[in-house]
Parts: structure tokens; C-alpha cells; sequence
């Protein structure tokens, strides 16, 4: 019998405080009265999370609904604080328990976590992180309501995508500019959200005995694997590497369209995607979400019957939300209801192969979780995020070879290899100059808006394009408002690229042994986190390296693939 019942309504605090109330003063007289402990706690945070993820969920998927944005505010006002100051007790009570030491080796990572969470626990912290869900939450209102009227109809910005990449150069200077216009009528908003969250952010760390909320956030998110240093290292890696071979692709596209410089709306800086250089039609492999999802499930069979099943029983649980539409917010995840092991995947899908690659990437999540779902407790489920993204980013370098089916010629699905990897060299540099100024903006929270401008440009020159901007170089100094993350998860990205190199490596297997790599992903993913980072990829066959001669093998078998398609 389950210490909570199976229908549990962890909405509010009265109904979750008894069970707290037991956690906290329960007898403890042996180790196995605390593995009892430790099995109930996760059963109680399994429910609890549950609840706020689904609260999420109804967010994200409307905006604009205003008792939706309400029920997701009280709980992060009226649960979450008090839920921080119990799992401080309890994590307190574990960890001075005289038998923690006896555990099972099952609960070392746990512990490790344990530790690192109480170091860094500060009660006054709690009405901070409120302030700051808060003010996140506010700017995906923001976003999520952006729409334009282009071409006599109103649309969302990821409709707008498709007119990004129109081989009609007038049509996409028009299309960006309509977006670039309406985001710069929220940019100051915008700002002044992100100012506030820099100040909370760094009290945060002051709070907690931290210089910088860079080493709070290293340690906040359990960075054991891996420092500061390292990110510096990887950073300067991909400059070397990736760098010279993104001006090189940008060189032969300014060359194709007869420019003397290419603008903004001839290539996106972060994807690499836009018009194809020899004019031929934006490619579209689909043209509704329901061919996309029964064409998916097809090429998830051909790979291999585990993951057609998985993929399948995505589609028959009804957790997906694919289409875009007004109101919804932007971008995609893939969400684990830990209750009921289900996963949640959330995207805004429009037509483009972009929207293709995206669903397989959250695919890759769903898969991950499913994998690891057997795993009794949270948190040997709750995956390091770096591993998480080899689940996701391998699985669209994986599916390259099956992307055939949503293509009428060989030439198109051909397109769509080389642009998703040409969009792999392009995707690292963008990786390293949204790392590197979340560095920078948390080692100097003190700064002026003019300050950070030029860094971000000083960024924008070391890891971008020639390219002319015209008279749209105010939306170029703000255009690190267009990255989510640094506004609802701070510090998470760099961990795309370290995945990326993860990604690689098991393509690289895949080249050689398709069998192999998918027996490399699935033993790997259903450790979940029940081992450290360096082991998970070891697990898979995989290096965990940030050097320069790490990153160039690899690469160079991008190049190598590239051209072998054409």
C-alpha cells in the first residue's frame, strides 16, 4: 500500500500538510526505517509534482486564460514555499541520520544531492524564488501573445517561420521585420523583467554565502561533473572549431544570392535555416500534425519495435499539444508526469522541417523517461540534464536516414540531412554566446543596460556573422530576448552543446552499427540517475571532453557526412 492514496489532490497545502507532518516527526530507529522514509518522501513528490507540472501545462497551453495563470501562480505562492522549508528539514533529518552512512550504494548520488541542497539553503530565499517564477511567468504572457498581421491574416511567430525561408528575398525582409516590429513594442518590458530578475537572482547568491550566482547555480544544479573552467574551455573549442566552417557555409550563400552582404533574413544565426541557396522551395514535410505523428510512428518502427511502441504509446496516452495557435506559448518540452509515468510533449508545430526536427528532439525526451520510468524512486528518474540531451539530440541525428518518408524525392529529404547538420555547427557557437553571457551578466550584476549591450555585441562578433544589419540594430543589441532560457531556466543551455558532443558520438556509432548505437541509447537511458554524468556516458560508449581535438573529431565527421550526401 502506497503512503499516499492514488487520488490524491495535491493542490493545496492542507491536504499535503499531514503527510509532511508525518515525514518530519516520524520515528526513526533504523536504516531501514530511513529507506522507508526516503521511498515515502518520493511518493508524496511524485503526486505533488504531478500537480505542477499538469498547472504548467494549462499555463503554457493558454496564456491568455487568466484562471489558468492563477492556479499555476497560487502554487508556486501557496505550496512551493512551504514545500522548500520541508525538504530542507527532511533532507537534514536524512542526512544527520546516524545509519546514512549503511544505506545501499543506490542512495550515494542522493545523498551527494542531499548535501549540496542543504549547503546552499537559505529560508529567505523562498519569497525570492516566488518573486522570480513570478516574473517568468509574466514574460511568457509576453511572448506567448505575440502575433502579427502579414499578408492579410494574423499569425503566430512560429507560422511566421515559414516565410523566413521563401526564396523571395522581399517576402522575408518584410516577414522578419513584421517580427522584429512587434517584438521591439515589448523589448523595454522585456528588459526591465530581466533587470529584475539579475537583482533576485544575485541576492539569491548573497543569501547563500555565494559571491556570484554563477557558483550558486553550478552548485544549485549539481554540477559536480564539471566546472566553470570547463564551459571557458568548451566555449573557446567551439570558436576554433565551428567558427571558420559557419563563414565558410554563410560565404557560399552570400555568394548563391549575389550579395555583397547577407542580412538577417537570408540566414537565421542560431538554426542556420532560411532560403535554399540553389531556389528551391522551402522544404515542408508535412501538412498536418496528424501526417507528421502516423509518419513518426513509422520511422520509429523502422529504427527499431522499441522505440515504434514507445513512440506509439505517446500517441495513445493523448499527452501531446503540437499545434501553434494564439495564446499558446512559444517554443517546445517534453514534461514527465511522475504519477502516472507519463510524458507530456508540448511544441508549436507550423509545417517546416524545423518542426520536424523539434518533435523527434521531445520524442527523444518522452523516450528517456519511458526508459527510466521502471525506477522506483524521483529521484533516480530525474535524469541530469546533460544526459537528458543526448536522449533528445541523438535522436535527430539517429532518424536521418528515415526521413525519406516525409519527402516525395530523395533530393529533399538529401536538403533536409545537410541543413539539420549544418544547423548542428551553426546551433554550438549560439550555444557558447548564450553561455558565455549568462557568465558574464552574473559576474557583474551591477552593470548598465549599455554595458550589457556591448558585451552581448562584443559576443556577437566573436561567435557570429558579417552581416548587415541596416537600420535594425536596436533588435540586434536585444536579440538575446528571443532565448527563453535565460529568463525561466538561468544557466541551463551550455548543456545542449555539452550533450551535442554526446549526440555525435552515438551518430558516429550509428554510422558503423545502427543496432549498436540504439543498444548504447537504450542501456544508458534506463540508468536514469542512478549514476554520475562521466558514467552515464560511459554507459553509452560516450566521452565527457570540452577540448579542442574533441570537438574537431567530431565535427569533421559532420563535414565528412555532409559531403557524402551531396
Amino acid at each position: 500500500m502506497s503512503f499516499v492514496p492514488n487520488d490524491f489532490d495535491a493542490s493545496s497545502w492542507e491536504n499535503i500538510e499531514p503527510y509532511v507532518n508525518d515525514l518530519i516527526n516520524r520515528e526513526l530507529s533504523c536504516s531501514s526505517c530511513l529507506e522507508k522514509l526516503i521511498s515515502d518522501t518520493s511518493n508524496l513528490a511524485e503526486h505533488i509534482s504531478e500537480t505542477g507540472a499538469l498547472l504548467y501545462i494549462g499555463m503554457t497551453c493558454d496564456t491568455e486564460n487568466e484562471n489558468k495563470k492563477n492556479e499555476f501562480l497560487y502554487f508556486v505562492e501557496n505550496i512551493r514555499p512551504k514545500l522548500s522549508e520541508f525538504s530542507d528539514n527532511l533532507n537534514r533529518r536524512i542526512a544527520s541520520h546516524p545509519s546514512v552512512g549503511n544505506l545501499p550504494e543506490r542512495y550515494d548520488l542522493m545523498i551527494r544531492g542531499i548535501i549540496s541542497d542543504i549547503e546552499i539553503f537559505r529560508s529567505e530565499n523562498i519569497p525570492l524564488g516566488v518573486e522570480q517564477t513570478k516574473l517568468v511567468t509574466k514574460a511568457q504572457g509576453i511572448t506567448g501573445a505575440m502575433t502579427v498581421e502579414f499578408q492579410g491574416q494574423e499569425r503566430t511567430f512560429p507560422e511566421m517561420k515559414a516565410f523566413l525561408e521563401s526564396n523571395s528575398r522581399d517576402e522575408r525582409e518584410k516577414a522578419w521585420k513584421t517580427m522584429v516590429n512587434r517584438w521591439m513594442e515589448d523589448s523595454e518590458e522585456l528588459s526591465k523583467i530581466y533587470d529584475q530578475l539579475i537583482k533576485i537572482r544575485h541576492q539569491i547568491a548573497l543569501n547563500a554565502g555565494f559571491n556570484s550566482y554563477t557558483d550558486y547555480m553550478f552548485k544549485a544544479m549539481h554540477r559536480f561533473d564539471y566546472t566553470v573552467e570547463d564551459c571557458l574551455t568548451f566555449h573557446d573549442s567551439i570558436e576554433k572549431v565551428c567558427m571558420p566552417i559557419v563563414r565558410e557555409i554563410n560565404e557560399r550563400r552570400r555568394i548563391a544570392f549575389g550579395l555583397d552582404k547577407l542580412s538577417p533574413w537570408d540566414v537565421n544565426e542560431k538554426s542556420g535555416s532560411g532560403p535554399d541557396i540553389n531556389g528551391e522551395s522551402p522544404l515542408k514535410p508535412f501538412k498536418s500534425v496528424q501526417e507528421m505523428v502516423t509518419k513518426l510512428s513509422q520511422v520509429f518502427h523502422n529504427m527499431s519495435n522499441d522505440l515504434g511502441k514507445k513512440f506509439d504509446k505517446l500517441v495513445e496516452m493523448d499527452t501531446l499539444d503540437l499545434e501553434t495557435r494564439k495564446g499558446k506559448a512559444p517554443g517546445g518540452y517534453q514534461y514527465y508526469l511522475e504519477k502516472s509515468r507519463i510524458p507530456f510533449i508540448f511544441m508549436n508545430a507550423a509545417g517546416l522541417q524545423g518542426d520536424l526536427e523539434t518533435m523527434i528532439h521531445e520524442s527523444g525526451h518522452a523516450f528517456h523517461s519511458l526508459y527510466c520510468g521502471h525506477l522506483d524512486l524521483i529521484d533516480e528518474r530525474n535524469y541530469p540534464i546533460e544526459f537528458a540531451e543526448v536522449a533528445s539530440m541523438s535522436m535527430e541525428l539517429l532518424t536521418q536516414d528515415e526521413w525519406g518518408l516525409f519527402y516525395e524525392n530523395i533530393n529533399q529529404a538529401s536538403r533536409a540531412r545537410i541543413s539539420h547538420l549544418e544547423g548542428v555547427v551553426y546551433l554550438l557557437p549560439w550555444i557558447a554566446t548564450i553561455d558565455s553571457f549568462q557568465h558574464w551578466i552574473y559576474a557583474n550584476p551591477n552593470h548598465t543596460r549599455d554595458e550589457r549591450k556591448e558585451y552581448w555585441l562584443s559576443l556577437r562578433e566573436r561567435f557570429g556573422s558579417n552581416m548587415d544589419w541596416e537600420d535594425n540594430e536596436k533588435f540586434r543589441e536585444l536579440s538575446w530576448q528571443q532565448q527563453g532560457h535565460l529568463y525561466g531556466v538561468p544557466f541551463y543551455y551550455v548543456e545542449y552543446g555539452i550533450a551535442q558532443l554526446g549526440a555525435l558520438q552515438l551518430w558516429q556509432t550509428h554510422r558503423k552499427s545502427p543496432k549498436k548505437a540504439l543498444e548504447n541509447y537504450s542501456r544508458a537511458m534506463k540508468l536514469g540517475n542512478t549514476k554520475t554524468l562521466p558514467d552515464l556516458f560511459a554507459a553509452a560508449e560516450l566521452e565527457l571532453g570540452f577540448d579542442e581535438n574533441h570537438l574537431n573529431s567530431l565535427i569533421s565527421e559532420v563535414k565528412i557526412a555532409m559531403s557524402e550526401i551531396k
